[in-house]
């Protein structure tokens, strides 16, 4: 649920120079398919008629000319491209028949032949005759044609890799090392950390978080977890422990995120614009290295984010390294002293309803004091459990204490007593940006345990936004929006706000992302909350208020993001690295499409504007980058096109093949069913996905 958007630029001419590359990327992978099959026709002979990019729907095209014997343009549906050879006919048996048929016509009597369909005897005989006809050549020289696209793919997709990895380039690779982890996720409930360092998965060692995340997605026997060897910083000997993914969703997960430096973005915004961070003095500025804070020095993300862990309620006392100059010879490094200020939360004044444990880390307080999943926490000491929302930084301030948890467990007819004794917490699980999505749930470390918010309204603080618009307890939340202010401080000039609706429903219980959502939007921001009392709708508009005691450990740092550079150191190298990867971005495609309706998602598919989208992304952050995009997106190309379904080369393939072991053409009836099969499944294929990238669009 992405809130909120670091603006791209439409004049800057760096936007536009992206949307090229991108644009002549994408179109050179489908120009060296097409070119397969033109160049491998034209040595066989074969008279080409027709070179496109894009299909020219209807003679729609947005140009054309015409050099010897073929017509060149670009078609008006950027959706591929195709070669039109002369005599290209996926049922040769029908041509025949049509042209036996015409010759037969002039026997009719005239009134017979009205409504069948006019045949060029000419042009139907030269199709199948001429000996330059695609029809004419033999099955190994048909087959060498429609298979030219495929190896020209997989030819291009090694070359550009090779291009990637030369000592000039180099590809940005991200270690596999733990930056943030999603709150009740399968990574969480095994107790890893932030800077954990994934070295293994299910036996194959790991060097990048994309190996990581194949192997969890892509991985078999899922259903009894992904054993892992992990190494944490502080801890002698490296660990096992074994992940169970989770599959409900697009692709399966386990819930981390990739780690970051300690070294704010290179360019504006450096700092999340209208956060804490924006108000440090003297200003932070974009590439400072924040190397100490309160005294302690910090090396890493791991010990950065520990600091803001325990310094949460203090202001942050940085020392940062900051370098002048941009020419390598006029440079120099300083130290700077910043101070940034505490982060209260900002909040509505409602006391949500905790709902049943989600799950329990191990090894955690909770789980020595017997906390079950689905286990409902009423109380803490004898008294209510309070906010939910607050219970974290609440437990957080008792490290040591031993609590007494009244639980309600559905298998026990009493509530039990259970005692647990709460750790010391010096690190924090807060959501952020990324984690939006639905039903997330929030934590309490110092028990070590997950729980949903309730929609529904347990207690309403005095004096509050929520008090004075009415809500009480016992109304249900159906739906927020978030309205930022017509005229926004210029601060926040470097964000896209706009009105942002969150709904609740009971797969839905989204009372946490609204709140963290609402921390990025300006504080004269107004919520719109529609809730229902005794099934009637109500509805309100809202400020928020500053919490007193409630604070944010995270202050609004946009750090670069931690990762090294791969590339070859002599040009034998870069042919290898260059093949490795184009192997590895095959076979990626073939376990993708295998696992198709079982173990990933439909909905994970994409269509034209997703596949730009994404190319926009690595384009951005290098010309390797793009070309390592490429190479996959070449390779799926080839996997998709080469896949047994008629009117795809690989269909072509299969028909040709029975044609050279009977000798002659499949039967007429077998190709026409088999067309019409694919031309739906292929129709529908697009169908579905352009309406997902459509959905994301608007989502």
């Amino acid at each position: 649920m992405g809130l909120y958007l670091i603006a791209s630029g439409w004049l800057d001419l760096a936007f536009w120079i992206g949307i090229l590359k991108v644009a002549f990327g994408l179109g050179m992978v489908i120009f060296v398919h097409e070119l397969g099959h033109f160049v491998v026709a034209k040595l066989c002979g074969v008279k080409c008629e027709k070179f496109y990019l894009g299909f020219d729907i209807a003679g729609l095209k947005f140009c054309k000319f015409t050099y010897g014997e073929t017509e060149y343009g670009i078609g008006i549906l950027p959706l591929g491209g195709y070669v039109k050879m002369l005599g290209q006919e996926d049922n040769p048996a029908r041509l025949r028949e049509e042209i036996e048929r015409a010759k037969q016509d002039g026997d009719q009597p005239e009134e017979s032949k009205e409504d069948e369909p006019k045949v060029d005897i000419k042009a139907a005989e030269q199709a199948l005759y001429d000996p330059r006809s695609y029809l004419a050549q033999s099955v190994p020289r048909r087959m060498a044609i429609i298979s030219a696209g495929v190896i020209m793919n997989l030819i291009f997709a090694v070359v550009m890799a090779v291009v990637a990895f030369m000592p000039g380039m180099g590809v940005k690779r991200r270690p596999c090392q733990v930056g943030r982890l999603l709150p009740g996720e399968a990574a969480w409930q095994e107790n890893l950390r932030v800077g954990d360092t994934i070295l293994e998965v299910a036996g194959r060692k790991i060097l990048k978080f994309r190996d990581m995340q194949e192997a969890v997605s892509l991985g078999d026997d899922l259903e009894q977890g992904v054993p892992m060897v992990v190494s944490r910083p502080g801890v002698d000997e490296p660990f096992d422990v074994t992940v169970l993914p989770d599959s409900s969703g697009l692709l399966p997960r386990i819930g981390i995120f990739s780690s970051s430096t300690t070294t704010l973005r290179d360019k504006s915004p450096a700092v999340f614009p209208g956060s804490v961070a924006d108000q440090a003095q003297p200003p932070l500025e974009p590439g400072d290295k924040i190397v100490e804070i309160n005294g302690t020095p910090v090396a890493s993300f791991a010990e950065l984010h520990t600091q803001l862990a325990l310094h949460r309620e203090q202001p942050l006392q940085l020392i940062v390294q900051r370098t002048e100059g941009k020419k390598p010879e006029s440079t120099s490094t300083s130290e700077v002293q910043i101070e940034v200020p505490v982060k209260r939360m900002r909040r509505l004044g409602l006391v949500m309803g905790m709902g049943p444990i989600r799950a329990v880390q191990k090894e955690s307080p909770a789980a020595k004091a017997g906390i079950q999943p689905g286990d409902r926490i009423t109380a803490i000491d004898g008294d209510p459990v309070g906010d939910p929302m607050t219970l974290a930084d609440r437990l957080r301030r008792r490290p040591g204490e031993t609590v007494a948890l009244t639980v309600n467990r559905e298998s026990e007819p009493e509530p039990l007593t259970l005692e647990a004794t709460l750790r010391e917490v010096d690190w924090f699980e807060t959501l952020s940006s990324d984690m939006y999505g639905a039903d997330v749930p929030m934590t309490a470390p110092a028990l070590g345990i997950a729980f949903p918010v309730l929609n529904r309204v347990e207690a309403v603080l005095e004096d509050s936004p929520a008090a004075k618009a009415g809500l009480q307890p016992g109304d249900e939340i159906v739906e927020a929006i978030l309205l930022p202010p017509k005229k926004p401080d210029p601060k926040y000039d470097d964000l896209e706000l706009s009105e942002a609706s969150i709904e609740f429903s009971e797969e839905e219980r989204n009372w946490p992302a609204l709140i963290f959502s609402l921390q990025f939007y300006p504080p004269d921001t107004q919520i719109r909350l529609n809730w229902v009392r005794k099934e009637e709708p109500q509805t309100a508009t809202l400020d928020s208020m500053v919490a007193d005691d409630w604070f944010d450990p995270d202050r609004g740092f946009v750090l670069q993001s931690l990762d090294y550079l791969q590339r070859a150191d002599s040009f034998g190298g870069a042919v290898r690295l260059g093949a490795e990867e184009t192997f590895g971005a095959t076979l990626i495609v073939y376990r993708f499409l295998q696992k198709i309706g079982t173990q990933i998602s439909p909905k994970a598919l994409g269509g034209p504007i997703t596949i730009f989208r994404v190319a926009k992304i690595h384009a951005d952050q290098g010309t390797a980058e793009l070309l390592i995009f490429l190479t996959l997106l070449s390779a799926n190309l080839a996997v998709i096109n080469f896949l047994p379904i008629p009117l795809l080369d690989g269909g072509h393939m299969v028909l040709l093949a029975w044609e050279g072991i009977r000798g002659k053409p499949a039967d007429e009836r077998v190709q026409m069913a088999l067309t019409y099969i694919g031309l739906v499944f292929i129709l529908s294929l697009m169908v579905w996905v352009i309406g997902l990238d459509i959905m994301r669009l608007f989502s």
